[in-house]
């Protein structure tokens, strides 16, 4: 596939599975022998169609309004970059988090390899930390930046 065929199947990918709620584009643009990193909160991989369904009910469950936005896009030979931004509510505790109401805001930035006209390969990189501050499963959200705070 070219890259810009590259580009239109990951656009596809956000817009479809996390945008429309369509798990029949899970089955259709994910390998079955696919393998994704960084999703959770250890270093369990997600493999095939199957478990990236999982995946996607879970985040859904607490998240159900949830919209990806792609900021930028960038492709060569078979990898697609994204810089993403995800927004919504938390509505639901399927994360482990009693529902809070309140809005979510949070970046990520992923790498996505492509073969025969599918995902075989990803590498998630999101911001769970600011993800639980913002719905209070963690301290820190109306505190001082850490690492931005002045040094005087």
């Amino acid at each position: 596939m070219t890259e810009t065929a590259n580009k239109s199947l990951v656009q596809c990918w956000f817009d479809e599975v996390w945008n429309k709620g369509q798990e029949g584009t899970i089955d259709r643009l994910l390998s079955p022998d696919a393998v994704a990193y960084g999703l959770g909160d250890t270093d369990d991989e997600v493999r095939g169609p199957e478990q990236f369904k999982q995946f996607v009910r879970t985040i859904r469950g607490s998240f159900q309004d949830l919209q990806i936005t792609v900021e930028d896009i960038l492709a060569e030979s078979d990898k697609v970059t994204v810089r993403v931004l995800l927004h919504g509510t938390h509505t639901g505790g399927s994360i482990g988090v009693p529902a809070t109401g309140r809005p979510i805001r949070v970046s990520g930035i992923v790498l996505v390899r492509i073969s025969n006209g599918q995902i075989v390969e990803a590498w998630n990189s999101w911001d769970q930390l600011r993800l639980l501050r913002q719905i209070g499963a963690l301290p820190g959200i109306d505190s001082p930046d850490r690492f931005l705070k002045s040094q005087h």
